[in-house]
């Protein structure tokens, strides 16, 4: 006899798919121009100091559809900085922006998509998957806001694998784990659902598989694309749900104390994982079993310090004066959490992240 379905044990869901153009793959930089053409006909390239070479460059190979190049990006967004770059935007007459880097270029491009509604383009030479998402970070007197607004959603991403073959194995691993913390967290938010979780596991994988990989032979290949391919995933996953206390703790950090952002993602992570560990064990068990390890916390710990990663903020320059501090800000307008949040725990939280101990499950 044939057993009736019983509707009850799988509840709907709701899933939010970003309309975004991702062109993925090895030399896939060569299909900026007609990218460009297609969007818009006068780009202003943008990149940090660091980059500014390469944006020349970009800036050159797209001859007559490039107005020129902005290359003060920096970490976290600061106003003043968006500022600057909307000014050379208006006097430079440009119709759509080229965002080459990581998180800190992107994250300017979305600045200045939010305030004009200028069409941009992505191309990403880190792991940091803030490319996929519509979610931008700005900084403003030393506090962080966080906006969501479908106007800063990236119109194309161009990913060339050969664009990361460069970035040193030291910024890899941050950038990797800093990618693994938004599938992480997309396996126990709120809004979670099946097809972001394939995503989330798929990403967190992946970049697992990858990350010890290229810290061994940068030049790996394989594990480059497949690095690339889980920081799409990840950042996918960041775009389509919401994120909970480590993301909260992260951009409080960074924000007050002025702390590197994929660096800060690393340290703080296996803390939060520790912290929600009791509360949703399910999604647990999914991120161990994608790390293929024991426990989550105590995997993505390990996995830090076996690709060279930071693993205390006392050595990214965070004071120990600001523990008390932190705490008392990620509690100021949290974002939602599967375990709620408690001010003596989440201190004790910090301080472990703070002096680079293992994450503890007690807390």
């Amino acid at each position: 006899m044939k057993q009736a379905f019983d509707d009850s044990a799988t509840p709907g869901f709701i899933y939010n798919g970003h309309p975004a153009r991702v062109i993925f793959g090895f030399g896939t930089l060569a299909q900026v121009h007609d990218e460009v053409h297609r969007l818009g006909r006068r780009a202003i390239v943008l990149s940090t100091p660091q980059q500014v070479d390469q944006a020349r460059h970009l800036s050159a190979r797209l001859g007559d559809l490039s107005v020129g190049v902005f290359a003060e990006a920096t970490m976290h967004t600061p106003v003043d900085v968006t500022e600057r770059a909307l000014k050379a935007v208006r006097e430079l007459g440009a119709d759509c922006t080229v965002a080459l880097g990581g998180g800190s270029t992107t994250g300017l491009g979305k600045a200045i998509a939010l305030r004009t509604d200028l069409p941009q383009i992505v191309i990403p030479t880190t792991y940091a998957g803030s490319e996929m998402t519509p979610i931008l970070g700005e900084t403003e007197h030393g506090a962080k806001k966080t906006i969501r607004d479908a106007k800063v959603l990236p119109e194309t991403v161009i990913y060339d694998v050969d664009l990361t073959m460069s970035l040193p194995a030291s910024l890899s691993a941050s950038s990797g784990m800093n990618a693994i913390a938004h599938s992480v967290e997309a396996l126990y938010a709120q809004d979670a659902n099946p097809i972001v979780s394939l995503m989330a596991c798929e990403g967190i994988e992946a970049l697992a598989k990858a990350l010890p990989g290229i810290v061994e032979n940068p030049d790996d290949r394989a594990a480059r694309w497949q690095a690339l391919y889980g920081a799409w995933l990840s950042g996918t996953c960041l775009g389509a749900v919401g994120m909970g206390l480590h993301h909260k703790l992260c951009h409080t950090l960074g924000g007050a104390f002025d702390l590197p952002h994929a660096e800060t993602h690393t340290i703080v992570l296996p803390h939060g994982v520790a912290y929600n560990a009791r509360a949703t064990q399910p999604a647990m068990a999914r991120i161990a079993g994608a790390l293929g390890a024991p426990e989550a916390a105590m995997g993505l710990y390990d996995l830090a310090g076996r690709i060279g990663a930071k693993r205390a903020l006392r050595d990214i320059g965070m004071p120990e004066a600001g523990i008390a501090r932190a705490a008392e800000m990620a509690l100021a307008n949290p974002y939602w959490n599967p375990r709620p949040l408690d001010l003596g725990s989440i201190k004790q939280l910090i301080a472990r992240a703070w002096s680079g101990a293992p994450p503890d499950l007690a807390i």
